[in-house]
């Protein structure tokens, strides 16, 4: 299984304090197949326009920025992070950077992380005398 450092989260987006401004640290899934890893990431109202993923240092990095939404009305509670976000993962396993994909769909952000045909599961055929 893979080791990825992350921070924990309750059921709010958890909000860091900078000297500067609010970033708050959006939820992400992450499964792993033989193939590749998944990380599936909660980003309501993110514009692709808005947001950058890199991958350096064996780090994937998740930044960017939320614009306010429904201007003009007074929540009575709110749960989705409105601002700047940030989130980092270090991956522990050899990932092939140059076939790292992403998409943003329906809030949702799909990072494909494809490992490298060198850590991969090989079968070992056993032969019988």
């Amino acid at each position: 299984m893979s080791e990825i450092a992350k921070k924990e989260t309750d059921n709010v987006a958890s909000v860091e304090r900078t000297r500067s401004t609010t970033t708050y640290t959006p939820r992400f899934d992450i499964i792993e197949t033989d193939e590749e890893l998944t990380l599936y990431g909660d980003m309501p109202g993110v514009d692709p326009e808005d947001l950058e993923v890199r991958f350096e240092n064996e780090h994937v990095i998740v930044d960017g920025r939320v614009a306010p939404r429904q201007e003009g009305r007074e929540h009575v509670y709110g749960e989705y992070g409105i601002g700047d976000f940030y989130r980092e993962f270090r991956v522990n396993e050899a990932v092939d950077a140059n076939k790292i994909s992403a998409e943003l769909k329906d809030g949702v952000l799909t990072l494909h992380l494809p490992k490298a045909e060198a850590i991969k599961p090989k079968r070992i055929e056993v032969k019988s005398e």
